[in-house]
Parts: C-alpha cells; sequence; structure tokens
C-alpha cells in the first residue's frame, strides 16, 4: 500500500503543478499580453453620437467624457481631466460635454468634487453611446459623427494624444 500511495501523491502532485502553470499561463495573456482594452470594442469611427439638444454643428470638435460617479479609473483621471477642461476654455472650436448616467446634480457634485469644472453635464445612458466601460472619451466631429475614442485610464502618450487631437 505503501508504493501506491507514493505513486498517488507523486500523480497529485504533477497534476497541482500542471494545473498551477496553465492558470499562469491565462493570467499572463489576459493581464500582461494582451493588447489594451481588449474585448471592449472602441466606438467605430463614423457611428453617429446621439445626444439630445447638443448642437454638434456649435463647435469644430466635441469630446465627450463618459464617465461615472463611484468610478475608480475616472476619479484617478481627474488631473487628465482637469487639463482638459484648461487647455480648452478659450478655445471656440472645442467644447467639451461630461456625460454620465447618474442624476445631473450628483454628477455635478461628483465633477465637483475632483475640480473637474465642465460646464456641459448630461444625464443619459451610457449604452446608447455605445460606452461598455467607464472612463471613455469620444471625439466627435460638427456632424456629430464619432473620429476617435479612448476607452479606460489613458497612458501618458494617450493623454498627449488626446490633447493633439484637440488643437
Amino acid at each position: 500500500m505503501s508504493g501506491l500511495a507514493k505513486k498517488l501523491e507523486v500523480v497529485a502532485n504533477v497534476a497541482i503543478i500542471v494545473v498551477a502553470l496553465f492558470l499562469g499561463v491565462i493570467l499572463l495573456q489576459m493581464f500582461v499580453l494582451s493588447p489594451r482594452n481588449a474585448g471592449q470594442p472602441e466606438i467605430a469611427a463614423g457611428t453617429k453620437v446621439s445626444l439630445d439638444e447638443v448642437q454638434w454643428e456649435k463647435s469644430k470638435q466635441t469630446l465627450v467624457l463618459a464617465l461615472a460617479v463611484g468610478c475608480g479609473f475616472c476619479t484617478e483621471s481627474a488631473p487628465f481631466y482637469q487639463q482638459l477642461v484648461k487647455e480648452t476654455a478659450n478655445k471656440s472650436d472645442v467644447q467639451l460635454i461630461a456625460v454620465l448616467p447618474q442624476e445631473i446634480g450628483e454628477a455635478r457634485q461628483y465633477l465637483d468634487s475632483l475640480k473637474v469644472s465642465i460646464k456641459e453635464v448630461r444625464q443619459h445612458p451610457l449604452s446608447s453611446l455605445n460606452v461598455v466601460g467607464t472612463p471613455t472619451l469620444i471625439l466627435v466631429n460638427n456632424k456629430g459623427e464619432v473620429t476617435d475614442s479612448w476607452i479606460g485610464r489613458l497612458q501618458a502618450d494617450e493623454e498627449a494624444e488626446v490633447l493633439k487631437r484637440l488643437r
């Protein structure tokens, strides 16, 4: 019996090692090797954005910030949003709109807590904008069509790209 017990122990140990390696490969693929935002489809360029009463033609470009109260990545991105507000403050050809699913009062309070003073704040279901995760930035032309989008907390080079696109 002792020989059989040792063989079972060896087989069990080998099985544990194989399963651990398998799970390690899956985690490595999900978090290290996968492209950024894998599984989160970008919003296709040319898609019409439907936001009631927005006058797209008012500006050459509109940057829609799709956020949510309590979104950790939104909160972490506040310094970049403050920079966006500052960089676009004196530009008549660029407008910023914050869209949140929460009531406008709650949304404004959240933005105020982040020190992000965006004039136009809208309550709107994010799913109707094809937003699957927050934060999402949607760059829209003067015809109300998406020209680009960024999903999630942006890296420094992506933030620079957004700012460059607004110049």
